[in-house]
């Protein structure tokens, strides 16, 4: 049995990397490992308010160090990738010097044309790097960096959300609901989902907050488009009823480091308008069958007349290739190449870096 941590800026909620994160954890202590987890938000084992995004000061050296205990592994999510805090992520480095740790990359920083000029991550002997898609593994190999590739994973078989609920919570009857899972920031692309569900004559429920500032742009973006939008999730609901109350989904972002509403419209067997966002075309390649955006005759009639075909031959896929189910020996077969086992980690000496 290992010991491993694992550590970003927030873990235990709702964004991708937390979720993922969690996902990691379960498969992780099914394999026998103990996981402790650190983190500046979130219900975490150990909150370092320092390491959250945003925090004015960064964690001292040895509160850092002390959090991590004597980690067999550490595993960092994102802390690194998408350097938002960059103080912790300097002290961070610090402290895994001389140590084995995973970084598990989320997203890259010059993916982003706000943070482009920020530093990538580093490299160390001991210190390996997971992806969650091709394109990031490339760019991390253009820059000297070898990771390997593991992508997001799914529950194939996810509870059955309450339709008839959630549509009363939401007040809604008979009209065409296309669900936005996600966040709002500019690149989400809200507009391009207002477009189609003006097309659709749909109603938008916008499941996420506005962030990074964003709240105003699309108070007056939802104004100006004339199409009914629902915002948030009713208390007593979740994601579940939330793609259950559903007739699409829309997925309109511009960039995203995966995407998981994505195959969570695939799991609970929705159909789905996307934006061919670079990694999007990555999970597309697949076979799966999507709507793009433009789509609106195609889209129309779906809705009016679904193909059950569809949905059980995009679940085929998604078995085969997310089903968080594989996850836990995929996760196996990367800690043995990296030399983390129950074996090799029987004495205080076979914890420093391979």
């Amino acid at each position: 049995m290992a010991r491993i941590v694992i550590v970003s800026f927030r873990l235990g909620g709702n964004d991708g990397v937390s979720i993922e994160s969690a996902k990691w954890t379960r498969a992780l202590t099914s394999l026998g490992h103990e996981v402790t987890t650190v983190a500046g938000e979130g219900p975490v084992d150990v909150t370092l308010r320092g390491l959250a995004i945003g925090s004015p000061v960064a964690p001292t050296f040895d509160d850092l160090e002390a959090a991590l205990g004597g980690a067999d592994l550490v595993i960092v999510e994102n802390l690194a990738s998408l350097p938002l805090n960059v103080g912790a992520r300097d002290v961070l480095y610090e402290v895994l010097e001389g140590r084995r740790a995973l970084f598990h990359h989320h997203d890259l920083a010059w993916q982003r044309e706000h943070l482009a000029g920020l530093e990538g991550p580093r490299d160390r002997d001991g210190w390996y790097h997971v992806s969650i898609n091709e394109i990031s593994r490339r760019e991390l190999a253009q820059r000297g960096i070898e990771a390997t590739t593991i992508m997001n994973s799914f529950d194939c078989d996810p509870p059955l959300g309450d339709r008839r609920a959630a549509r009363s919570a939401l007040a809604v009857t008979s009209e065409v609901v296309a669900l936005m899972a996600t966040r709002a920031i500019a690149r989400k692309n809200v507009a391009g989902a207002l477009e189609l569900c003006r097309e659709l004559a749909a109603t938008l429920w916008l499941l996420g907050p506005a962030e990074d500032g964003y709240g105003h742009e699309l108070d007056q973006l939802i104004a100006s488009q004339g199409v009914n939008v629902l915002r948030g999730l009713p208390a007593g609901l979740d994601i579940a009823d939330a793609y259950a109350a559903s007739d699409l989904v829309v997925m309109a972002s511009t960039w995203e480091g995966f995407g998981n509403p994505v195959l969570e419209s695939v799991t609970h067997r929705r159909p789905l308008a996307l934006f061919a966002y670079p990694v999007a075309r990555e999970i597309m390649a697949y076979g799966f069958e999507f709507f793009e955006l433009d789509q609106v005759d195609a889209i129309s009639h779906f809705i009016e007349r679904p193909d059950g075909g569809v949905f059980e031959r995009n679940l085929t896929i998604a078995r085969e290739h997310f089903n968080v189910n594989q996850l836990s020996g995929r996760l196996a077969v990367l800690l043995e190449t990296i030399g983390v086992s129950s074996e090799a980690l029987s004495s205080p000496e076979s914890r420093s870096p391979g």
